[in-house]
């Protein structure tokens, strides 16, 4: 039986598509404009239904206007423009989602000139291909991983351009469960937007029960026949793995309906997408499943009469991104019941302001900024909802800073029944205090606003506890479920080395001989106690830096006081970089500072550079020096901060992974700052914390609180067998004891086997199940070699050996996992341990690269030819694979000269050519037999054997009609694929009929040869080989 991506995961999801209602479509008979991949008739039925009055001119009119833009460099933003657009001509009709078609195809071919690749699932929506799902069988080589690298090459290549403009939402998946200790995307479903770099893969858990009853269509057999003979797989159709993967709670099914059941579907097209102009280009996201969650819960707070609620969800999680995307949800949302929206984001500080102001701006919303009483009154009295000129979405941004403490910033009088105000207060673990701040007077202005605190660490203790001020939790997303989905990292603690502690307190001491009895600030600010705490500092980030292996990392110092801030900076600027520019004048007139630490000098030399820094205080530069230093930071112009009671929350920094803290905060004060450095950057694992103020039992206490409040809410041979020589009795007894070993586990169904073994992450476990098979399969040689042939018919040792493949893959994965897992450390000892050896590298100038680049690529081409070959025994391919290996074996492609370059992509140009051509008709014969490989592998052995008719034609339909009468009998009969004798009498005589039907003669031993070629190609197919 085949038991391969397409049995397991492809064709059962097809179906579970078809089931959520989509229309199966046969590439077969379907035509489809191949720049876009659009289907044109469908495309046209579909606009002339959707926009009634529209003529069919208008129609081809739009088709070229589709198509001109997804010519643009834009990401298909002007495309994603059109699609959701709700005047003019519409390309989906999101009014009555249900108007739309829908319909599901399977490798369609994406091509422009040489390049193409073939999803295995594509949707479409009106004819649009909008979405693919590319998946691979449980415990496949590489996981996810190699899904990630193949789309990021493809995304990078501009003559995929259309095709990636065109796509919305893609997924991917091996039909396994999520693994929550890796950083990387190894195992589960994963969906993700398009990008011109890399794709961001996401977790979706459903946080939703589904109704299958009223969900999913029932089962259609015909309908299931017609695919699997479509997909030449008629032999799988009563295969207990076949029937266990249709299921609809398998991972890739459950995520399927997740994402495209209409509901789901007509909601993430028209509100889940968003442009975001970052400095490096223009991205595309898709909405995170916790927003997505968070926006439907609001949505049900709503209609339900809510008018105020929290959402907690942990730092790094996307909450301005969430407040964009209920912008544009609930202003549909109101305008359905006529009534007219107006957004405010409330913040409390200047630099969260203009934060909040940058982020919205980058994502297409017109911002409106209040820093005063007077501008909020003018906010108030408008009654229309847009004040901008070009008519885009709006959000209004306030600080509330300037005038929190006025109870009279806003009245009573400026209510108006056609407006209602939606207020999302930013961080409303603080500065909302209920008993007369700006927050009742806020909601004492409208009675009728709604207002959601926004926040990933509510005040859980003290005088205004968060639930108490905004009214229950709507949507909880907590920390660790935020790391096990990728969107934050683990922290790691680094209590100060032992000799540090002690050159700390022999300052501390000289201080207080020097102080008398100052207080600890006066102290930490000192001199003699600062410069060894920066030297310290320096020489960890210099060895931070060698560890990882990466220049980009910065760091940021939490001060104990201003002073204290000071002191370093200045300690800073006149020991390690004098040259340095500073916002303000710093005294360099030190003189009793000794030499930097070895390791810096060291780190000057080897990069030719020193470290910067910048000191961020409230009265250190005007607002606009503050904002340019944290953007130099960010861009990575600025090595160090020193920051006092500034940064420390609203600061996303990635690169930011060190974090130096000498002051001891609490509560939610310490989550907030310690979450500073948990965004994930590169393939970081964690971001690390440098404890000074030792922050531990502060820590545990706030953390207790916090989970509290959550709680609240919610093989070796000898050892298998000792005498090679046994009889049948000892064969069949050791056999039993191997069942006996394996009795927990489900050896009847492949698929079910494949889920119990995926769950087991001990590879001990793992490896003694992969001893217990191999063994069966030692058992089934033996038995074999002695005849023993009653003990083969009455084990289907067959069916082990499968399963042995599972076990070897599964303990394939858990070895990847341990090595990402593991890449960090083992790298960071290699990193540190060449520190100190030189190495000569070649310069190696533009042009080779550039033909490095061009041999890479044509390398690349021409393997994934060969491998898209399916009749790898053709005598020509054998040739062209013998080629490619004589060209391995004379030397390493990858270093040789400039003119050796050249030479190789000669002959792997023309080894590419010929593959490419060879391909080319293998296709077109394959396409003779509706796509089915089998027996266009048939027909040219047939064709080289000769002897038989020299016309190919007659081949064909010979061959053809066995196909017909062959897969009818397998389809309806799938037991007569269990016995290979039967089977084989059977093939037998519509061999015989079929060319005797096209008047082909066949002597004995041709019909002996055509017959013997089918059983074994349907043998193979039906044991998966």
């Amino acid at each position: 039986m085949s038991f391969n991506e397409n049995t397991r995961v492809k064709i059962p999801a097809i179906l579970h598509l078809c089931r959520l209602g989509y229309e199966y479509l046969s590439l077969s008979k379907a035509e489809w404009d191949e720049g876009t991949n659009i289907f044109t008739d469908i495309f046209s039925e579909a606009m002339l239904r959707i926009n009634a009055g529209l003529e069919a001119g208008a129609v081809n009119r739009l088709s070229q206007d589709v198509s001109l833009a997804l010519d643009n460099e834009d990401l298909g933003e002007a495309f994603y423009q059109m699609l959701t657009s709700a005047s003019g001509i519409r390309l989906i009709d999101f009014d009555d989602f249900n108007n739309n078609s829908f319909h599901v195809v399977t490798e369609l071919n994406y091509k422009n000139g040489d390049d193409e690749f073939r999803p295995d699932i594509i949707l479409l929506i009106n004819g649009m291909p909008l979405a693919f799902v590319e998946v691979k069988k449980p415990n496949n080589h590489e996981g996810i991983l190699q899904e990630r690298d193949r789309i990021n090459a493809r995304f990078k290549n501009k003559k995929f351009r259309k095709f990636i403009n065109l796509s919305q939402i893609l997924v991917f998946s091996n039909n396994m469960e999520y693994d929550t200790d890796s950083i990387e995307p190894i195992q589960g479903v994963f969906y993700s937007t398009t990008s011109y770099s890399n794709a961001t893969f996401h977790c979706f858990r459903e946080e939703e029960e589904f109704d299958p009853a009223a969900l999913l269509k029932p089962e259609d057999d015909d309908l299931e026949n017609f695919v699997l003979k479509d997909n030449n797989l008629s032999i799988i159709k009563r295969s207990p793995e076949f029937l266990t993967n249709k299921e609809a709670d398998t991972p890739t099914n459950r995520v399927l309906t997740s994402l495209f059941s209409r509901e789901r579907l007509a909601m993430l097209l028209r509100y889940g997408i968003a442009y975001v102009k970052e400095g490096s280009g223009l991205e595309k996201h898709i909405m995170r499943y916790p927003q997505f969650f968070a926006t439907k819960a609001i949505e049900r707070k709503l209609d339900d009469g809510g008018k105020k609620g929290i959402i907690w969800h942990t730092q790094g999680s996307g909450k301005t991104a969430l407040a964009f995307y209920n912008a544009r949800y609930l202003t549909d949302y109101f305008h359905r019941k006529g009534i007219v929206p107006k957004f405010y984001f409330i913040v409390d500080r200047i630099d969260l302001m203009n934060q909040a102001r940058s982020e919205f701006a980058s994502r297409g919303l017109s911002v409106n900024t209040v820093n005063s009483k007077d501008a909020l009154l003018k906010s108030f009295k408008l009654k229309q909802a847009i004040e901008n000129a070009s008519g885009k979405p709006e959000i209004t941004v306030v600080n509330i800073q300037k005038f929190k403490d006025d109870s009279d910033a806003v009245k009573a009088s400026d209510y108006d029944l056609n407006t209602q105000r939606i207020y999302f207060l930013d961080e409303a673990h603080r500065s909302y205090d209920p008993k007369g701040s700006f927050l009742a007077s806020l909601v004492s202005s409208d009675r009728d606003a709604i207002i959601i605190g926004l926040t990933g660490t509510p005040l859980i203790t003290g005088d205004h506890i968060s639930r108490e001020v905004f009214g229950g939790y709507i949507h909880k997303y907590y920390y660790n479920r935020s790391i096990a989905d990728g969107y934050t990292l683990k922290l790691i603690r680094e209590g100060i080395e032992t000799k540090y502690k002690i050159q700390l307190e022999q300052a501390l001491k000289e201080v207080e001989i020097l102080k008398g009895d100052a207080d600890k600030k006066a102290i930490f600010a000192h001199k003699t106690f600062a410069e060894p705490m920066l030297d310290y500092i320096v020489r960890d980030f210099v060895n931070s830096r060698i560890k990882f292996q990466d220049e980009t990392i910065g760091g940021m110092v939490v001060c104990d006081s201003s002073e204290q801030a000071r002191k370093l900076f200045e300690i800073f600027v006149n020991k390690y970089n004098p040259s340095q520019k500073t916002v303000e004048p710093v005294d360099m007139n030190y003189r009793k500072i000794s030499e930097p630490p070895a390791e810096y000098g060291k780190y000057q030399a080897d990069t030719g550079r020193s470290f910067t820094a910048s000191l961020i205080l409230h009265d250190v530069g005007d607002k606009n020096d503050r904002k340019e230093e944290v953007e130099k930071f960010k861009a990575g112009a600025i090595d160090l901060l020193f920051v006092y009671n500034m940064l420390l929350t609203g600061f996303d920094a990635k690169r930011l992974k060190k974090l130096y803290i000498a002051r001891l905060l609490r509560d939610h004060n310490l989550l907030q700052m310690l979450t500073r450095v948990n965004r994930p950057y590169k393939k970081f694992r964690y971001g690390f914390v440098v404890d000074f103020a030792d922050i531990r039992a502060q820590f545990d206490k706030t953390n207790k609180a916090y989970f509290e409040e959550l709680q609240a809410e919610l093989g070796n041979e000898m050892e298998n067998y000792s005498n090679l020589f046994k009889s049948g009795e000892e064969i069949e007894a050791e056999f039993r004891d191997i069942k006996e070993k394996l009795f927990h586990y489900d050896l009847n169904n492949k698929e079910v086997f494949s889920q119990q073994i995926s769950e087991i992450q001990d590879r001990k476990t793992i490896t003694d199940i992969r001893k217990a098979l191999e063994n069966a399969r030692n058992l089934y040689n033996l038995a074999k070699l002695f005849g023993h042939y009653d003990l083969l018919e009455k084990i289907d040792f067959r069916k082990f050996n499968q399963l042995l493949d599972e076990v070897v893959r599964r303990l394939d994965m858990l070895n990847l996992k341990d090595a990402i897992q593991n890449d960090v450390d083992t790298t960071n000892l290699l990193n540190a341990a060449l520190e100190n050896v030189l190495f000569d590298f070649r310069k190696v100038s533009e042009e080779e690269l550039v033909i490095a680049d061009q041999l890479k690529d044509t390398l690349r081409k021409t393997r994934e030819g060969l491998n898209a070959n399916f009749d790898q025994r053709d005598p020509e391919f054998v040739t062209l694979y013998d080629e490619l290996k004589r060209l391995f074996d004379q030397k390493n492609l990858s270093e040789v000269t400039q003119d050796d370059m050249r030479q190789n992509i000669g002959a792997l140009e023309k080894i590419f050519e010929k593959v490419t051509e060879l391909n080319r008709r293998n296709n077109l014969l394959k396409a003779k037999y509706e796509n089915d490989a089998k027996y266009a592998r048939v027909h040219k052995r047939i064709v080289e054997r000769g002897g038989l008719t020299k016309r190919e034609s007659a081949i064909q339909e010979s061959l053809a009609e066995v196909k017909k009468q062959t897969d009818e009998r397998v389809l309806y009969n799938n037991r007569l694929m269990d016995s290979e004798a039967f089977f084989t009498q059977m093939l037998m005589k519509n061999v015989i009929e079929a060319f005797d039907k096209i008047k082909v003669a066949l002597d004995p031993e041709a019909a002996k040869f055509i017959n013997g070629l089918l059983v074994k190609e349907y043998m193979s197919e039906y044991q998966g080989l």
